[in-house]
């Protein structure tokens, strides 16, 4: 656990609970004493629930320290990565990856030869006060991963299945719990009769209610030096329940909800407990509004989880916002479900959506065979929905532009028009020279002229004279490309005319003279200006010198 200031502190925000942790872990006394009876007593049980509901915390510090060592074989909790790698003649990845979470004090070629089946039989019986077998626990969390294809793993993956049904049917005490995503319930109704031998059971997690969301913000401070009033721990539960959702018309409504998130719940309580002076030892009414913003802190959490993305897929985090924005949230603001392409979501790379559904912004669901995604819950539509100003925009529009993403480019410097506000003839100058840089990157000659024009005239009349000299020297090099000597001169001419000490339409007026035919004219104007050039400039200048020598 974590220490803030000279209190320990309560809550986990967006990790699970680690099994250390179950004093802390409260809310589900009655969902991990039926899960634990469950597991103990039929032979499959699948605990299955929404991304972010709270299933590996249950499973860690709610089933576990509920189960009797003396009445149960419990094996460690195990993940199965599809994609893991397995050196040659290393065995099955599925079933290496089941192994080493059961018994990682084995050397790994030794496992590397067993099945699940031969595993199991090495195991020495334990019993009971009376002598009698104990039932062997075996979880899987995220048990989804094992019904994902790989289409490189796919027969080890069929092969993984299949040993694990064996292994079920040789060793009748084994007992399984699978966890996983609702979205991927249909993936296990095929094994569920081979898993279970005939004792099978599903419990469906639902999120918080509101006895058991209280119970989760007050229980865990008693453990700490502070206390919580009933007051305070209600003004942020009903908080969580209630969504404002407005409409572009700006018509708003509430909606109270029966239940509260615990990644949410969590959210909010760890941003609080972070932000109270060191002296506070009573939460009172007036620190949970002062210091329990849910918006601040479910922006907080948004934008932590974008921010990890855009670094991930080098990306901008305002791209990706304005993604979410317009992709996921409808002009009457509410939420929008949209499909997974072959390889994009809306334009955007699907890993892009996946890695924001594992971060629990985006929430994934099958329908027919097609991936569906929607925000995981309407208490974000707030925070997805702030805009940044055209300034942020065209900034990252620019940066699209450096690293050559002329589609991303496109869409902030549209953001940026449509962000701003009547009269800001600057933005919507900047934007068209975003615009006619696309336009020329993708070989759309014409529509480029168009926007350096327009481009032009905007700057124009803003009086920014280096801002007509940029798109005027860049329509000039468009003629240029284009074979029109004679035009690209009289357009780079003009820019000159607007700001005489721009560097780079000196230049281009120099190449455009040499490429003209006129090399004598093309190296004064290089001379004339070679000591005034800064470094940036410099190659490109001896360059077109030795071409006119």
């Amino acid at each position: 656990m974590t220490v803030s200031g000279a209190h320990t502190h309560p809550y986990v925000g967006l990790r699970p609970y680690n099994r250390d942790e179950s004093e802390l872990f409260r809310g589900r006394d009655d969902e991990a004493r039926e899960i634990a009876t469950l597991w103990q007593a039929v032979g499959l049980t699948v605990l299955y629930g929404a991304s972010g509901v709270g299933k590996t915390s249950l499973l860690n510090a709610g089933v576990l320290p509920r189960l009797d060592p003396g009445r149960v074989d419990l094996l460690p909790i195990a993940r199965i990565a599809p994609r893991m790698r397995v050196p040659t003649g290393r065995g099955n990845p599925y079933v290496m990856a089941l192994l080493t979470a059961w018994a990682p004090e084995r050397d790994e070629r030794d496992l590397a030869k067993l099945t699940l089946a031969e595993f199991l039989e090495g195991r020495p019986e334990r019993t009971d006060e009376y002598d009698d077998p104990v039932p062997v626990l075996a979880a899987i969390d995220q048990a989804e991963e094992m019904f994902q294809t790989v289409p490189a793993r796919e027969k080890e993956r069929r092969d993984f299945l299949d040993q694990l049904a064996t292994a079920v049917r040789q060793h009748t005490g084994l007992h399984l719990l699978l966890s996983m995503r609702e979205e991927y319930l249909f993936m296990i109704l095929p094994y569920e009769r081979p898993f279970g031998q005939g004792a099978r059971t599903r419990f469906h997690l639902q999120p918080l209610s509101r006895d058991a969301a209280l119970e989760a913000v007050t229980e865990p401070l008693e453990h700490t030096e502070r206390t919580i009033s009933h007051e305070a721990a209600e003004l942020i539960v009903d908080g969580l329940r209630t969504v404002v959702v407005s409409d572009e018309a700006g018509v708003s409504s509430k909606i109270e909800l029966d239940t509260v998130e615990p990644v949410q719940l969590q959210v909010v309580c760890s941003a609080l407990w972070e932000s109270l002076p060191p002296e506070v030892h009573e939460i009172t009414v007036d620190h949970a509004r002062q210091y329990s913003d849910i918006e601040e802190a479910l922006s907080g959490f948004c934008r932590r989880a974008i921010d990890d993305v855009a670094e991930e897929f080098a990306m901008s985090s305002v791209e990706i916002q304005f993604w979410l924005r317009n992709t996921f949230i409808t002009e009457h603001g509410t939420r929008n479900t949209v499909y997974e392409g072959l390889e994009l979501t809306q334009g955007m790379p699907n890993a892009v959506a996946r890695a924001l559904e594992d971060r629990r912004v985006l929430r994934g669901e099958h329908r027919l065979g097609i991936r569906w995604y929607e925000l995981a819950h309407d208490r974000l539509i707030s925070p997805v929905r702030r805009s940044e100003s055209p300034a942020v925009y065209l900034r990252e529009a620019r940066a699209a532009l450096a690293r050559r993403a002329w589609d991303s480019a496109q869409r902030l410097a549209d953001e940026a028009v449509r962000a701003s506000a009547y009269g800001d003839e600057w933005v919507r100058a900047e934007a068209a020279e975003v615009f006619a840089e696309v336009a020329t990157a993708q070989g759309d000659v014409e529509a480029a002229l168009l926007h350096c024009t327009q481009a032009a005239d905007l700057y124009a009349k803003w009086r920014r004279f280096d801002g007509v000299a940029r798109v005027l020297t860049m329509e000039g090099q468009l003629w240029l490309s284009q074979g029109d000597h004679s035009m690209a001169i009289r357009r780079i001419s003009a820019a000159l005319s607007w700001a005489p000490n721009d560097m780079t339409a000196q230049l281009a007026l120099a190449e455009a003279l040499r490429r003209s035919g006129t090399p004598r004219a093309a190296a004064a104007v290089v001379r004339g200006v070679a000591e005034r050039l800064p470094a940036h400039l410099l190659r490109q200048a001896r360059e077109l010198l030795l071409e006119t020598d």
